[in-house]
């Protein structure tokens, strides 16, 4: 006879799987998980590009230059001969770099502070508002790239500057949700039951406002990898000979005429990798919102 399972171990599994079903089950669509699946397509190629058989994204075959899709390379060559597919995956990996580093400081630091002007209030709030607002006003790229000639063109300068641009988006989304999640019935009883501040913080506000802000993170994210693109095609972004997306558009930009696929095959690749967080970041965003009817 099958061996009986045991009850609460049955309804532990059953919780979990209904758990799992409400979150990801529900209302996504076959979309949502094409995203998904490019977006993990692209965090596999950065975590093991070095691992990977493809060619040497630095190495310059003169006989293969300006080479077209599907012949001796893959995605084809650029200017110099380089494998244009090598130089995706390799490029991916500076992308999300600095994409994970920037939008975790803006989290972590916008986030925060977000959260305890919306549980405070008061003068704090007005202050950092009127902070925020400054920044927000001061014209993005040119504070990007003061920041940039300031601490350098390296990976980690590149993105701490980033992180700082996004400081006062996050601060502004904490603070919303934080706002509304202050009103709700258990955080009015934890003060009523002489809860501690930072009790209250934690255990009842934070795990209320981090999956919305992590939402918006994926969103931020497509923002991010456009921003290094730009500054790449700038020239003020990973000094060369690295290669990242937005630096294989400029280079490809002079052959546009004669071999479009140089600039076009980066380009699709970043859109379609931008495209794909905004769709997810958009459908988890309008799941874990706090919304007016739930309060």
């Amino acid at each position: 006879m099958p061996a009986k399972k045991h009850p609460k171990i049955e309804s532990r599994a059953q919780n979990f799987a209904r758990a799992l079903q409400q979150v990801f089950g529900r209302g996504f669509g076959p979309g949502f998980w094409l995203a998904v699946v490019w977006l993990l397509i692209v965090a596999f190629c950065a975590l093991f590009a070095d691992w990977l058989p493809v060619r040497d994204p630095l190495d310059p075959v003169i006989a293969n230059r300006l080479n077209g899709p599907f012949t001796s390379n893959l995605l084809g060559a650029d200017g110099l001969g380089r494998d244009i597919f090598a130089r995706l995956i390799h490029g991916a990996r500076v992308s999300v770099v600095i994409g994970l580093t920037a939008v975790s400081i803006g989290m972590l630091i916008g986030g925060a502070l977000g959260i305890i002007a919306g549980y405070f209030r008061g003068h704090f709030e007005r202050a950092l508002m009127a902070v925020l607002d400054v920044i927000l006003a001061f014209p993005w790229l040119v504070l990007l790239l003061a920041l940039v000639a300031f601490i350098g063109q390296s990976l980690f300068a590149i993105s701490v500057a980033i992180g700082f641009l996004w400081i006062p988006a996050y601060a502004r989304v904490a603070r919303a949700n934080t706002l509304s999640v202050v009103q709700r019935e258990y955080v009015l009883a934890a003060k009523a039951m002489g809860a501690s501040t930072s009790r209250i913080l934690i255990k009842e506000v934070l795990p209320n406002v981090i999956l919305p802000v992590l939402a918006y993170g994926l969103v931020a994210m497509g923002l991010v990898i456009i921003v290094e693109s730009a500054l790449a095609f700038l020239g003020l972004s990973v000094e060369a000979p690295q290669p990242t997306w937005g630096g294989m558009i400029s280079e490809g930009k002079r052959h546009l005429a004669t071999a479009v696929h140089v600039a076009v095959i980066p380009s699709v690749t970043m859109f379609l990798t931008v495209l794909s967080l905004n769709f997810v970041g958009d459908r988890l965003r309008s799941r874990f919102d706090v919304k007016e009817s739930n309060l």
